[in-house]
């Protein structure tokens, strides 16, 4: 079968589209000039370049190569979109209809766009599920009492913050909140709080938005997260499983075991449900390291 990749930034597109021509799927990519890697050239069975805004452009690549379902992955950095995008007619029609014009609100109108044109927009773990963070302990370390209690008052700091879609992560010292994630992205909120947090170890709790659409924007950790959080002395990361994708497993696994760094998947709520706070208690049950 064929698929087409819409690929952004960082390893997601390279993993994906690895993945889905070891199961024997063509992958057309149409990568996006300001944001992809070229490494995604070499995974393709051809691959366009194109820049971001230019929305008639994507779609005649995709009718051209016959494409009807098409997967997105990887980042496209919020300050990118607000910033140096040059909407093409049809992306700015788009934009002047809608009522919000945050990240999420965008994508959607262009997955709504390309449904008009007969392209399915997939979730963007379909070849990857294996990947998705259990639930429970991840990796060698459980959590200690003080990063536990953390991560309860984390949860509904993060959930609150994410249903705004602003950002999708918090960081917290001795349950007091240090920084919040924005445009900015999870490892620069993790720098920021370690200038405010005097040494004192920090836990990261990263959520899914509510009726987080999988289709794109999929949270995401790897190794740099790792390394971004022990040269802030984070201790502690909380994810929510099986919305959240673990990029190089072995690598991020084995990053965390040698800087003790403690890993942990906790339940997402259901649609209009509280956050994991205190009763997820994940990280004993489930854990395996590898």
């Amino acid at each position: 079968m064929k698929y087409a990749l819409i690929a952004g930034n960082g390893r997601f597109p390279l993993l994906l589209a690895r993945a889905a021509r070891g199961a024997g799927h063509e992958i057309v990519v149409v990568a996006v000039k300001e944001e992809a890697d070229p490494e995604v050239e070499k995974q393709a069975a051809r691959c366009h370049w194109i820049s971001l805004g230019e929305l008639s452009r994507l779609i005649e690549i995709l009718k051209e190569e016959g494409v009807t379902q098409a997967v997105m992955a990887g980042q496209i950095r919020h300050a990118q979109i607000f910033s140096s995008i040059r909407p093409d007619a049809r992306l700015l029609k788009l934009l002047w209809s809608l009522k919000e014009k945050n990240t999420d609100a965008l994508i959607g109108g262009v997955a709504r766009v390309l449904a008009d044109e007969g392209i399915e927009l997939l979730d963007s773990t379909v070849f990857l599920k294996p990947m998705l963070a259990p639930e429970g302990r991840i990796g060698a370390r459980a959590m200690d009492e003080r990063e536990q209690a953390d991560v309860a008052y984390g949860h509904g700091v993060a959930r609150a913050l994410a249903a705004f879609d602003i950002g999708q992560s918090v960081v917290v010292c001795e349950r007091a909140c240090v920084a919040l994630e924005a445009m900015e992205g999870t490892d620069a909120a993790i720098r920021r709080a370690a200038e405010h947090a005097n040494g004192r170890p920090l836990t990261v709790v990263k959520v899914s938005k509510p009726n987080q659409d999988m289709r794109f924007d999929v949270p995401v950790i790897g190794p740099g997260t790792i390394a971004t959080m022990q040269a802030a002395r984070a201790t502690a990361l909380a994810v929510d499983a099986a919305r959240t994708l673990l990029l190089d497993r072995q690598e991020l696994l084995a990053a965390a075991a040698a800087a003790r760094i403690a890993i942990a998947g906790y339940a997402a709520p259901a649609e209009g449900g509280r956050g994991a706070g205190a009763g997820g208690r994940g990280t004993e049950a489930g854990g395996r390291a590898g």
